[in-house]
């Protein structure tokens, strides 16, 4: 058996070290006021209004679109998921979303509440998917917003 000694305040550095460069990643761009909206565009044409929420600041949701970004420090956003939170709890959707994003590396939720019934809601994602990511869930060059 091979042995290791850990040197836990390295570790503790490390980790802390970690927490720094996320907490300035996702605070490097601050958007303005007339960000907090962002339209996206299905592969219908359709443009969908999203309320701009930092992964952090999202509150809980109702049933609800969601499309996780990532936005660079110029300001230019990149969509890595399209989703559809569907649950009755809205802590659970915010707990699923802040997860999802958190693994993709997303800095920001935009929401869409506008879909009035669950069948809305799946043709308004299914929109938002083609339109965004490609075949494989991958974010597309055909990327609209």
């Amino acid at each position: 058996m091979a042995s290791r000694i850990i040197d836990l305040a390295e570790v503790r550095r490390e980790r802390a070290d970690v927490a720094q460069e996320a907490v300035t990643a996702s605070t490097a761009y601050a958007p303005r006021v007339s960000e907090r909206f962002h339209f996206w565009s299905g592969a219908s044409g359709q443009r969908y209004v999203h309320t701009v929420y930092s992964l952090l600041d999202c509150p809980a949701l109702p049933a609800a679109n969601y499309v996780l970004v990532r936005r660079d420090a110029s300001g230019v956003c990149h969509a890595l998921s399209v989703g559809r939170a569907s649950d009755e709890a809205p802590s659970l959707n915010l707990a699923q979303i802040r997860q999802h994003g958190a693994n993709l590396g997303a800095t920001e939720v935009h929401i869409h509440l506008l879909a009035g019934t669950s069948r809305q809601g799946k043709l308004v994602e299914f929109d938002l998917k083609s339109a965004v990511l490609g075949d494989c869930g991958a974010p597309s060059s055909r990327l609209r917003h």
